[in-house]
């Protein structure tokens, strides 16, 4: 598929929220594999268990992509030591958090359009392109989904369903 130099930018959002929405689903798809108490699971006490790394990536989503062209990513009221102490006691309480900081990135995602691309935010004083700041935040959440799921494959071992194309067997 040929696009156009205009066609670009369009294109690059389109492609963009498609990998923020399979990086959620990969997530989702671990979490129901999971019981409640397989959320609080930590192989020792230098690791985060499911539930903070979810809350930490929540508290991140909201901090950064509220009002994300206009004010500062780290928000004042964004409490970050907070998000790595385990306080979700329900696995409503889990998936509400989940959701509630990918509602606030996908939102903001939707209301970009191409001439924003190279607009000039900032992100703890220090100035960063939209475009930055978006794969700054695809890598920043692909490498707590990888957290996840590979929290999942511990917990889960044989009875480890695969989240995308399963390994062959021999």
């Amino acid at each position: 598929m040929s696009y156009s130099h205009k066609e670009i930018p369009f294109v690059y959002l389109k492609v963009i929220r498609a990998r923020f929405e399979e990086m959620k689903s990969i997530g989702e798809k671990t979490l129901e594999q999971l019981n409640k108490e397989s959320f609080y699971w930590v192989p020792n006490e230098n690791s985060n268990s499911i539930a903070v790394i979810v809350k930490h990536m929540s508290g991140h989503m909201v901090s950064r992509w509220t009002d994300f062209l206009f004010s500062d990513g780290e928000k004042p009221f964004r409490d970050r030591d907070e998000e790595f102490e385990n306080s979700i006691f329900t696995s409503e309480e889990l998936y509400e958090i989940w959701n509630k900081g990918w509602d606030v990135l996908i939102n903001e995602l939707d209301s970009l359009n191409e001439e924003h691309l190279l607009q000039e935010i900032y992100i703890s004083n220090n100035p960063l392109t939209v475009i930055e700041a978006i794969e700054k935040s695809m890598y920043h959440y692909s490498y707590h989904i990888g957290q996840i799921v590979y929290i999942g494959k511990q917990i889960k071992s044989v009875d480890w369903k695969s989240l995308t194309i399963p390994k062959k067997i021999k």
